[in-house]
């Protein structure tokens, strides 16, 4: 009888647990409201810089997002980017699972984790944002709290902190049309087991690659390219991750002048990449 009991105690213990955690977790419709909003536009009129670096984009001694990435200085602000890219678009990836029968769930943008505590069960919501102008800027950004919207916020002001510039070009053997449609040479990424290696294609391929790294690309204003994967890929958040170490590979290869003119590699959102300024400038020079 001891037994019989103590089953029974445990499975109304179970039922209260999941009945706690349906009434704590959205609904998809919820959930489809919060993916809907549109992110409102930055308050730049009541913005308080508070670097060296803020204060001169509001004052308007720096123009362009270029020279900041260029010199390497670290943007901790977010309306930074709001002022030097108002033409920059964000967009969430989907790295979540809703609740459905057999794991057959929609995919969804917030990755739903929880804890057991002797109160209840404390659910969190995490997800990955990107943002990019489409012309060689891309950024992203990683954002959890306790509610999607406060994650969602976060994960947008992280992915504009992170903005990294990368090179383009077209470096496939079968194209050689010398314009920014792909990437200049293969480059390879791995985040945990994940492992992903993207190759330059030709003119008209597309993006052969998984897709939520389409979006990725997309931003960066990559249009055409091949892709390899290896270890986990079911991991989104990894494979996700090698993606973009994969993209700033390209700008961490040294290349000369010879090969920036073969392969037509385009630094820089507007105008030749400085590299190859100040070679003409030489050049000049000497003569």
């Amino acid at each position: 009888m001891a037994k019989g009991d103590n089953e029974e105690k445990m499975k109304k213990t179970e039922e209260k647990d999941i009945v706690e955690d349906l009434a704590k977790v959205e609904t998809p419709e919820e959930i489809k409201e919060v993916e809907e909003i549109e992110e409102k536009p930055a308050n730049i009129q009541g913005w308080k810089p508070k670097t060296e670096l803020g204060r001169k984009v509001k004052a308007g001694e720096i123009t362009n997002i270029n020279d900041v990435l260029d010199e390497g200085k670290s943007i901790l602000e977010a309306e930074i980017v709001d002022v030097l890219m108002p033409e920059a678009q964000t967009d969430l990836l989907l790295i979540g699972q809703a609740k459905g029968k057999f794991g057959g769930g929609q995919r969804r943008v917030f990755k739903q984790t929880q804890k057991k505590t002797k109160e209840g069960n404390k659910p969190k919501f995490a997800t990955y944002a990107v943002i990019g102008n489409q012309d060689g800027i891309v950024g992203l950004g990683y954002g959890k709290s306790k509610e999607t919207v406060p994650a969602r916020e976060k994960a947008i002001r992280s992915a504009k902190l992170n903005i990294l510039k990368i090179r383009r070009g077209c470096g496939s053997w079968a194209c050689g049309c010398k314009e920014p449609h792909s990437i200049p040479f293969e480059v390879k990424g791995k985040c945990g087991s994940s492992e992903m290696v993207l190759k330059p294609a030709p003119k008209g391929t597309g993006l052969v690659v998984e897709k939520e790294c389409q979006k990725i690309l997309k931003m960066a204003g990559i249009k055409d390219v091949f892709s390899k994967t290896f270890g986990q890929t079911n991991t989104k958040t990894n494979l996700i991750n090698a993606c973009v170490q994969a993209l700033r590979e390209l700008t961490k290869t040294k290349i000369n002048q010879e090969a920036i003119k073969e392969l037509g590699i385009i630094e820089r959102g507007r105008g030749a990449p400085k590299t190859e300024m100040k070679n003409a400038d030489l050049e000049e020079s000497e003569e």
